[in-house]
């Protein structure tokens, strides 16, 4: 059974990446569309699942619901949250997303997939240090009163 999710943990997590709960019932959550808010916000409420895990729904409001959503998704799925994070659920509306904590599994495959896409711009700049360390060696021998032979 996984890890229960509570609530007011994911509550600060994004409150503390910025975003503004709006502390919406979840009756209201439920009701109208998500752009009919005047602030832009969120709004969490816990969710039992078919299998008894505890999870949270989180749901993005106000005129830019969208920039919202996709500002939680990014805060809940840094590595130090540690969070899984599902749009695609069944019963959710456009506007929420379902969070639980990820599995070790899971934060393995990120750290991997983040891996292969900053190897690049890793070798780029391992690059660069050593062309830039030649160069102020370069410097250094021509300073001193040497220049290379050509």
């Amino acid at each position: 059974m996984p890890r229960a999710t509570r609530v007011s943990t994911i509550r600060r997590h994004l409150v503390e990446g910025g975003l503004v709960d709006l502390g919406l019932s979840e009756a209201a959550q439920k009701a109208g569309h998500p752009a009919r808010h005047e602030a832009d916000g969120f709004a969490a409420r816990q969710h039992v699942d078919a299998t008894g895990a505890l999870l949270v729904i989180v749901g993005a409001y106000g005129p830019d619901w969208f920039t919202t959503m996709r500002e939680a998704r990014h805060r809940l799925e840094q590595p130090y949250v540690k969070c899984h994070v599902d749009g695609d659920a069944a019963g959710l509306a456009d506007h929420e997303l379902l969070v639980r904590w990820a599995t070790s599994a899971e934060l393995q495959a990120r750290k991997t997939a983040q891996g292969a896409r900053q190897a690049q711009l890793a070798a780029l700049m391992r690059q660069q240090e050593t062309q830039q360390r030649a160069e102020e060696q370069r410097r250094a021998l021509e300073d001193a009163g040497q220049s290379g032979l050509f």
